[in-house]
């Protein structure tokens, strides 16, 4: 991990991102606006326990814990949102 600055950054783009997508399904199908603004909602939840999470490591003062937090913490980031992204994509095959 280079820094939490770039941790944080990269949570608010993936935030962004999915964000975008949520409101181009909702141009695209404005019946599914709630069930989009739902997943929107849900989003900015992820996005605000993991900034909690970012900021209070567990064992700050073992630097070989703290890397292992944080290895640990980016393969949850980018779980919790690859299934956000999904769960976008069923909402938009559903007719």
């Amino acid at each position: 991990m280079a820094n939490l600055r770039d941790l944080k950054k990269e949570i608010d783009y993936r935030l962004e991102e999915f964000v975008f997508d949520c409101e181009m399904a909702i141009y695209f199908q404005p019946s599914k606006e709630d069930a989009v603004v739902e997943l929107m909602e849900k989003a900015v939840e992820l996005r605000n326990v993991l900034y909690a999470k970012a900021n209070n490591p567990t064992e700050p003062h073992n630097a070989s814990l703290v890397r292992k937090y944080y290895a640990a913490f980016r393969r949850d980031m980018v779980s919790s949102f690859e299934s956000l992204f999904g769960d976008l994509s069923k909402l938009n095959e559903a007719k």
